[in-house]
C-alpha cells in the first residue's frame, strides 16, 4: 500500500460531498428543427430515438434497437413515426422550447401561445422497451401518429458509396434491401416489422472455409424478426399506417413498443409483440415514470466531472456529460456500441469525410476504400463501414466506462467474445491445425470476417490457403483478444465481482493465450518469437509487435497476481510458462536517446494513423505517470509518427497517462469542441474515420479526461496527475476495489477530498513533480 505524501494537506472527507447535477449540461433549443440532421438523441441502453419537429409541421422520431440486424447484417432503423397535433402548436411563428434534460432521461417541448400552448415530454422507459410520448394541452386536441415506411418495395443497392453502409465493396457486388411489413386492420394499433427471410451467414461461413460450423450452430439472422406496435389511450385507427384520438382531449398518451424476436413465421413474431404491448399497457404509467427516473438518477450520482473557470473547461464539462449519457442510451441491448454511428444514425445528405485533426486520413485502396461522392443522399441506415464491429473503435467507449463507474454496462462487450469463443475455438483448429481461440480485429457480431476483409473486395485468389485474410491491414491482426482480457480483468479490478473472473477472464484468457502459445515459436535463444505479425493496422511484417508484447505482459502479471481459487491450475501453469519467454517490451536506443518502438524488428513503412508503440502507455499502462522509464515515454509520445485528435485517436489519453498538460488542454478542448458540421445536436461528434455520431472519438475524450484527473493502477490512485492549475474542478470518479474518490479543486488548490472507503486514503497521492512535463510537441 501507498501512504500518501508528507506534504499532503489535511481535507474535509464528507461522503457525497456534491450531487452531480447533470441538468447544467442539458441542451436547449429555441426553435424547432428542420430535419434529421437537427435530432435530439434519447435511449434506455437497447431502444433509442432521434427527435426533431418541423417547423410548421410535425413531431418525429426515428426508432432504433441494438439487435435490429438485416440479413445482410447491416443495423437497421425499426422505422420513423410522425406525430401531429391539432389545432398545431408548431406552427410558423409561435413560442417554442426543446430540452433534453439528462436527469430525467426525457426531451420536454414547450409550444405554442395561450391556449395553443402544448407540453409534450418523450422519453424511452429505462426498465421496458417502450417509447412515451405524453401530450399535455391547454385546451383540448386531438393527436394522430403515423409509422413512414420507406422500406417499401425491393431494391439493389449497386452504388459504391451505399454499398459501403454493408462493408460490401468490388466489381460485381450488390445488397438487396426488402421491404417492411405494415399489418392491415390492427384494431386501434399501427404494427409494423422487418422480416429475415433470407441470411448472408451460411453463405459466409462457406466462403470462409469453415462451412461444417453451420451444422452445429444456429443461424443469428435468419428468421429475425424486429419492429414496433404502436397505440395510444382511446385511439382508433386512420387507415393501416396511423392511429388518431377517437375525440379531443386534455391528455394524451402514445406508446410505441419495439420486438426483436427469431421466429418461425411472421405470425408468431405478431403475436409476441402485441403480447408485450398488451403487458405494457396494463402497467401504472406514473410507476414507470418513477423507476424510470430512478434509474436516470442512480446513473448520473455514479459520477460526475464538472470542470469550470472558463469556457473552455466548460465545453469540455458538456461534452463528457454528452457523450457519458449517448453512451447510456445504448449500452445496455444484446451487442456492444456501434461505434459508427450507436443507435443515432439519420439521414446523410451528403457522405461527408473532414479526416482527422492535424493528420492526413489513410489513402483509398482496395483495402481502405474512400466512400466520398460529394452530393449523395442515403437513408438513416446508412452508416460508413457497415455493420462489422472492429475492436479498435468498439473498446473506448468499454474503456471510458470503468473511471466512470459504469462497470455493470460493459457486459454486450464482454458477450461479443465470449458468445463467439465456440466458433473461434473452431476456427483456429479448422485454419491452423491447433487449439485456442483467435479473433479477427474486424468481425461481424457472431464471430466471421467480413467477406470484404476476407477477400479484399475482389474475386479471392484461389490459391490462397483456407483462412489467409486477404486484407493485410488485419490479416495477422489478433492482439484485440488480449485487450478484452486486460478490459475484464479491469472490470474485476474495479468490482471485485468473482463472476468476471470465473464467467468471462478465465474462459477467453485460456483460449487466446492458448493460441499464442501454440501459434508462434521459440527462438534459439529459448525466447518467444511472435511472427508472422504485425504492429496493429500500421506496420507490417514484423516481429514481436509492441501492442501484443505489452498486452500479453501485462494480462499474464494480473492473471498471476489473482486469487488461486478463481484462477484453474491449467491458466495458472499456461501464465508462469509463457512468463520465462516473453519477449521485452520493445526498444531501441541507449540512454537518453532510448524510446519505445512498434516491435522488436520495425519498419518505417506506415500505412495507417496509429502509433503502434504507444500501447505500453495506454491501453496496458506499462509506462506512465508514476511508473518506471517515464522520460523514455515522453520521449516516444513526442516522436510519434502520427499527430493530433479524431475519431479513434488516442494521442489525449496517452499525453495525459503521461502527464503533459498543456498538451492534454489542448487535445480535449479540440475533441470536445469537434462536433459535426450536419449535426445541430453539440454531441454528435464529427466523423474523422467512420460515421455521425462518431462513439471512438467521445469515448477517446472521455477517457483523456478522466485520466488527466486521476489514474488509478492497482493499489495506488495518483489524483490530478495532468490537470491544469488554471481549471477548476468538481469530480467524482471510481478507482479499483471498489474505491469512490471526490475532490474538488479551486484556483489551484484542492479543497476538498472524499475517499470510500475511509481505509483507501492512505492510497491517494497527488502527481507534484509529475505535473510539469519535459517540452513535448
Amino acid at each position: 500500500m501507498n501512504q500518501a505524501s508528507a506534504q499532503q494537506p489535511t481535507y474535509a472527507n464528507d461522503n457525497h460531498m456534491t450531487r452531480s447535477d447533470a441538468g447544467r449540461y442539458n441542451v436547449i433549443w429555441h426553435y424547432p428543427g428542420p430535419d434529421s440532421a437537427a435530432s435530439m438523441p434519447l435511449g434506455n441502453g437497447d431502444l433509442a430515438i432521434n427527435l426533431w419537429v418541423e417547423p410548421d409541421g410535425d413531431l418525429l422520431f426515428y426508432l432504433s434497437k441494438t439487435d435490429a440486424w438485416s440479413d445482410e447484417a447491416r443495423l437497421l432503423k425499426l422505422g420513423r413515426v410522425r406525430v401531429s397535433i391539432t389545432p398545431n402548436p408548431f406552427a410558423r411563428g409561435s413560442a417554442f422550447r426543446q430540452e433534453l434534460r439528462l436527469e430525467q432521461g426525457e426531451i420536454q417541448i414547450d409550444a405554442g401561445d395561450g391556449d395553443r400552448a402544448v407540453a409534450l415530454r418523450v422519453w424511452v422507459d429505462a426498465n421496458h422497451p417502450v417509447v412515451r410520448v405524453q401530450v399535455q394541452p391547454a385546451q383540448n386536441v386531438s393527436l394522430r401518429a403515423s409509422t413512414e415506411i420507406w422500406r417499401n418495395e425491393q431494391r439493389t443497392i449497386t452504388n459504391k458509396d451505399e454499398l459501403h453502409s454493408a462493408y460490401v465493396y468490388g466489381p460485381g457486388r450488390s445488397v438487396t434491401v426488402y421491404p417492411d411489413t405494415l399489418l392491415p386492420g390492427c384494431d386501434g394499433r399501427v404494427i409494423w416489422f422487418h422480416r429475415n427471410e433470407r441470411s448472408i451467414w451460411r453463405d459466409t461461413l462457406e466462403y470462409q472455409g469453415i462451412a461444417a460450423w453451420a451444422d452445429q450452430a444456429q443461424d443469428p439472422l435468419l428468421t429475425r424478426t424486429f419492429g414496433c406496435v404502436m397505440q395510444g389511450d382511446v385511439m382508433v385507427n386512420d387507415g393501416d399506417a396511423a392511429v388518431r384520438s377517437a375525440a379531443p382531449a386534455r391528455e394524451h398518451t402514445l406508446s410505441i413498443v419495439a420486438l426483436t424476436q427469431q421466429c418461425s413465421t411472421a405470425q408468431e413474431w405478431s403475436h409476441a409483440a402485441i403480447t408485450l404491448a398488451d403487458r405494457i399497457a396494463t402497467l401504472d404509467l406514473q410507476s414507470c415514470r418513477t423507476t424510470h427516473e430512478h434509474w436516470w438518477h442512480d446513473f448520473w450520482d455514479r459520477s460526475f466531472i464538472h470542470p469550470t473557470g472558463c469556457p473552455e473547461a466548460d465545453l469540455v464539462g458538456r461534452g463528457y456529460a454528452l457523450q457519458r449519457f449517448i453512451i447510456a442510451c445504448a449500452a445496455r441491448g444484446a451487442y456492444p456500441i456501434k461505434f459508427n454511428g450507436s443507435l443515432f444514425t439519420v439521414d446523410a445528405k451528403e457522405v461527408e469525410w473532414s479526416g482527422p485533426m492535424n493528420a492526413q486520413p489513410p489513402q483509398p485502396s482496395d483495402s481502405c476504400p474512400d466512400p466520398r461522392t460529394p452530393g449523395t443522399t442515403f437513408d438513416a441506415d446508412y452508416r460508413r463501414w457497415g455493420g462489422p464491429y472492429w475492436h479498435q473503435n468498439t473498446r473506448l467507449p468499454y474503456w471510458a466506462m470503468l473511471a466512470a463507474g459504469d462497470a455493470d454496462l460493459m457486459g454486450p462487450f464482454f458477450r461479443l467474445y465470449l458468445y463467439n469463443l465456440p466458433l473461434s475455438r473452431f476456427r483456429c483448429q479448422h485454419y491452423f491445425n491447433h487449439s485456442g481461440a483467435f479473433f479477427p480485429e474486424t468481425m461481424h457480431f457472431w464471430g466471421a470476417y467480413a467477406n470484404s476483409n476476407y477477400d479484399n473486395g475482389t474475386a479471392r485468389d484461389p490459391s490462397m490457403p483456407i483462412g489467409y485474410c486477404a486484407n493485410a491491414y488485419i490479416r495477422y491482426h489478433y492482439q484485440g483478444a488480449i485487450e478484452v482480457v486486460a478490459a475484464m480483468l479491469s472490470a474485476y479490478a474495479h468490482t471485485l465481482d468473482e463472476t468476471i473472473v470465473r464467467e468471462a477472464v478465465v474462459p477467453l484468457a485460456e483460449a487466446t493465450l492458448e493460441f499464442y502459445h501454440l501459434h508462434y515459436q521459440h527462438h534459439p535463444d529459448g525466447r518467444w518469437r511472435i511472427e508472422p505479425a504485425q504492429a496493429l493496422e500500421t506496420i507490417l511484417d514484423v516481429v514481436n509487435p509492441l501492442p501484443d508484447v505489452a498486452g500479453l505482459h501485462r494480462v499474464i502479471t494480473e492473471l498471476s497476481s489473482l486469487p488461486p481459487s478463481l484462477v484453474p491450475a491449467s491458466l495458472s501453469g499456461r501464465c508462469a510458462a509463457l512468463t520465462s519467454v516473453l519477449p521485452p517490451i520493445p526498444t531501441q536506443g541507449e540512454g537518453e536517446r532510448r524510446v519505445l518502438i512498434g516491435a522488436e524488428t520495425n519498419s518505417d513503412k506506415r500505412q495507417n494513423v496509429e502509433n503502434p508503440e504507444l500501447y505500453s502507455i495506454f491501453p496496458y499502462r506499462l509506462h506512465g505517470v508514476g511508473k518506471p522509464d517515464l522520460n523514455m515515454a515522453r520521449r516516444t509520445f513526442g516522436r510519434r509518427a502520427n499527430k493530433g485528435v479524431g475519431g479513434w485517436s488516442q494521442d489525449g489519453i496517452q499525453a495525459a497517462m503521461l502527464g503533459l498538460i498543456d498538451l492534454s488542454r489542448t487535445y480535449i478542448v479540440q475533441s470536445f469542441g469537434d462536433k459535426s458540421a450536419s449535426s445541430r445536436f453539440p454531441g454528435f461528434w464529427a466523423a474523422h474515420y467512420d460515421w455521425v455520431p462518431d462513439q471512438d472519438h467521445g469515448s477517446a475524450a472521455m477517457i483523456a479526461l478522466q485520466s488527466m484527473l486521476m489514474q488509478a493502477d492497482g493499489d495506488r490512485i495518483v489524483l490530478l496527475p495532468a490537470w491544469p492549475r488554471d481549471w477548476d474542478v468538481s469530480f467524482r470518479m471510481h478507482a479499483p476495489h471498489r474505491t469512490t474518490v471526490e475532490c474538488e479543486v479551486k484556483a489551484g488548490r484542492v479543497t476538498r477530498l472524499s475517499v470510500t472507503p475511509e481505509s483507501r486514503r492512505g492510497d491517494v497521492v497527488f502527481a507534484g513533480d509529475f505535473q510539469h512535463a519535459g517540452p513535448v510537441s
